[in-house]
């Protein structure tokens, strides 16, 4: 299957490595990385490198890698921030909140009293940035790396 980009999307050039990002991990279907305007500490986005832009476009294949790898990192972030919950958001068109026009997971970890809010007001800095990915990274089981 052809491999879609589209220059002007953030999430591709984050693909390319022409952009700024904080990644937790990939391979060659998928990537997870440090959302940088997050709703709480840990907030992580999983994508397919492709380019498809929503729920809709996306190939089940690339849906199915997607919703497998959300597990462990789920599971990375339950470790390392030991939240009361976690919120798994998937916004599909403009209508529904999608901000970023490439199909894309959110893993938000929650804490009673705390807001719920999808995208976050402030952006983190990079050091936040980079010591989250790094510890989240360090959670995730060393099967992962055998995929």
């Amino acid at each position: 299957m052809d491999k879609p980009t589209k220059t002007n999307c953030i999430f591709c050039q984050i693909v390319a490595g022409t952009a700024r990002s904080h990644p937790v991990w990939e391979d060659e279907h998928s990537l997870v990385f440090m959302d940088l305007f997050p709703a709480s500490e840990g907030h992580t986005l999983l994508i397919p490198k492709p380019h498809w832009e929503n729920l809709f476009e996306t190939p089940a294949e690339y849906l199915e890698h997607i919703i497998r790898l959300s597990k462990p990192v789920a599971d990375a972030l339950r470790t390392v921030y030991e939240p009361d919950g976690l919120s798994v958001f998937q916004l599909n068109g403009a209508a529904a909140g999608q901000t970023v026009f490439h199909y894309h997971m959110h893993l938000i970890p929650r804490w009673h009293g705390a807001s719920m809010q999808i995208h976050g007001r402030r952006e983190a800095t990079r050091e936040q940035l980079d010591d989250a990915a790094q510890r989240i990274a360090s959670a995730l089981p060393e099967s992962l790396s055998q995929r």
